[in-house]
């Protein structure tokens, strides 16, 4: 009876590890949903845009040009906004993502010398999101502003406080406009991305069936896991369709 017994057990413990991986699995892909909608109301910084840095507002003194790409990041467990910065003096790429525990958002850059940054913060008011680093008194504070004055124009403002001092002062300011044309006038009537709900620029194919995305980064995604971001996407409609509560 041992053999058995023994059988039994290792089949117990097998389906309480498996369930428990399930459970994980489930809340991961919870957690990325509720990620990924917090940061959909940031669609419009996805695409590739021309900057222009100021140290000195007004001023050309010290100016530079880059070129920053943003796209989405999306995987079965996570999901963030990616950006790559050519030629950027300050940062040179970084990822916002969403924390649904603590309801913050963060963004994780990274600095032409390879210094790393962590940003926390909520968005200030509409189309404007400031992150700060944690600091203790003794160190210097970093702070972002991010803001889009328009869905062809995006601002970011780099500002620091000294340690001990009360006010951030400004680093540089660096003026973003889209490449390609007008964004606003496909915005609203163009296809949307099937994965987040963002202006389709690109085309993928499921079971026959042709599907609009915003990004490489939604494009991966979708390769990835088709079923789940069209059972994503139409419990989203869904959603949407559902009457607002007074």
């Amino acid at each position: 009876m041992r053999p058995a017994v023994t059988c039994w057990m290792v089949c117990c413990v097998g389906a309480v590890v498996a369930d428990d991986a399930a459970k994980k699995s489930d809340a991961k892909a919870s957690d990325r949903r509720a990620a990924q909608r917090a940061l959909e109301p940031f669609n419009d910084w996805v695409g590739t845009w021309r900057g222009v840095g100021q140290p000195r507002r007004g001023s050309s003194k010290g100016a530079w040009t880059e070129k920053a790409q943003w796209a989405w990041k999306i995987d079965r467990e996570s999901a963030g906004i990616a950006v790559k910065i050519e030629k950027g003096k300050l940062i040179t790429e970084g990822v916002l993502g969403y924390d649904p525990a603590e309801k913050r958002f963060h963004f994780k850059s990274q600095s032409p010398d390879g210094e790393s940054r962590t940003y926390v913060g909520s968005p200030a008011e509409e189309g404007k999101l400031m992150l700060t680093t944690a600091a203790a008194e003794s160190e210097a504070q970093h702070r972002l502003t991010f803001q889009i004055r328009h869905v062809d124009r995006l601002l970011l403002l780099v500002e620091t406080r000294a340690a001990g001092q009360t006010s951030f002062s400004r680093v540089a300011e660096i003026g973003y406009t889209r490449e390609g044309g007008s964004f606003a006038s496909q915005a609203d009537s163009g296809p949307k991305c099937i994965v987040t709900g963002g202006r389709g620029t690109m085309t993928v194919t499921y079971k026959g069936k042709t599907y609009y995305v915003c990004c490489s980064g939604c494009k991966q995604a979708f390769d990835d896991d088709p079923e789940g971001i069209i059972a994503d996407a139409a419990e989203r409609k869904k959603k949407e369709a559902e009457p607002k509560k007074k």
